[in-house]
């Protein structure tokens, strides 16, 4: 179990972030960016899981600029709800809540420690504009990042190694437009998997276990080959 602290950017703003600290000495340290439902008790296990491999793991609340304290399940109100408060973030003059996540980044290589970021949904597209803008970071993973597929993502240029996970069933990303990702990026680790939007999160009906378990295996090797 971790614990909240705050976070600073560099404009002044405090951002709320779980913390989930290994039993041992790190091995690294991972960012762990939400969906659009905060950061609630999928996110913090997701972290913890990570602090168990032994990583250190923060997760910092990506909404806090929009509407802090947010954790929402997922019911239908509560897609809506999430829907809204994205919109909102992503309505944010640049760099928005990149300087949060840059905050996070920094907080977690304090001491040289090597620093890798994994996000889901909204967060795969936040782990992808990282991978590509951020500072610090030495690996990226996202998990079928909303939006990273159309032209102006695929536009950006990585600056670390990426890998993304991506399901041949997700209606809010077509298949085409992962083929033109990978395409566009054959430097990137592109999976697909027989699976639906989410298939990472056990609170979901899209969960699909075997796909992320087969997904986590494969995220866990490749951060220990760039955070090792």
């Amino acid at each position: 179990m971790g614990d909240f602290i705050d976070l600073k950017a560099a404009d002044g703003q405090v951002c709320a972030a779980y913390l989930a600290r290994p039993s041992g000495t790190p091995r690294g340290a991972v960012v762990v960016l939400q969906e659009i439902f905060g950061v609630n008790s999928h996110i913090r296990s997701v972290a913890d899981g990570y602090a168990a491999d032994g990583y250190l793991a923060l997760a910092p609340s990506t909404f806090q600029r929009v509407k802090p304290g947010v954790e929402l399940g997922y019911s239908e109100a509560d897609m809506q709800a999430g829907f809204a408060l994205k919109t909102a973030a992503e309505a944010l003059p640049a760099p928005g809540v990149l300087q949060d996540i840059q905050a996070a980044i920094s907080r977690a290589g304090e001491g040289g420690t090597k620093v890798g970021i994994v996000g889901y949904c909204w967060g795969g597209l936040l782990s992808w504009r990282a991978a590509c803008t951020l500072e610090g970071l030495s690996a990226a993973v996202a998990y079928y990042g909303g939006g990273m597929t159309t032209p102006d993502e695929r536009a950006r240029t990585p600056r670390v190694p990426v890998m993304a996970h991506f399901g041949d069933q997700d209606h809010w990303i077509p298949l085409d437009s992962v083929e033109a990702f990978r395409r566009d990026h054959p430097e990137v680790e592109v999976h697909v998997y027989a699976a639906n939007h989410g298939f990472n999160c056990d609170q979901r009906g899209s969960h699909n276990a075997e796909a992320a378990r087969m997904a986590r295996e494969r995220s866990l090797a490749f951060f220990a080959r760039h955070l090792g």
